[in-house]
């Protein structure tokens, strides 16, 4: 059973990785200093233009298709229980 966790944690990772890929590397840093400046509030801590900037930049890591894939390997991993 715990490998089974370590497998789908490593799946999960590199579904992330492939998904962070789609950015570029300022991309990636810009939105990684967005989330941070947000502090989990971006409606308080970020300017609108800000909070556009990071909406752009999360719509280009596909987060349905992450959401999908995620969704796809969780079923997977339920049914290898049963």
């Amino acid at each position: 059973m715990f490998w089974f966790r370590v497998l789908a944690v490593a799946q999960l990772a590199l579904l992330a990785r492939r998904h962070l890929t789609l950015l570029a590397p300022d991309e990636r840093a810009r939105l990684t200093k967005l989330v941070a400046a947000s502090k989990g509030r971006p409606r308080r801590n970020l300017t609108a233009n800000e909070r556009e900037e990071m909406l752009r930049l999360a719509r280009k890591l596909e987060p349905g298709a992450f959401a999908h894939g995620a969704w796809g390997l969780a079923r997977g991993r339920v049914r290898s229980k049963g």
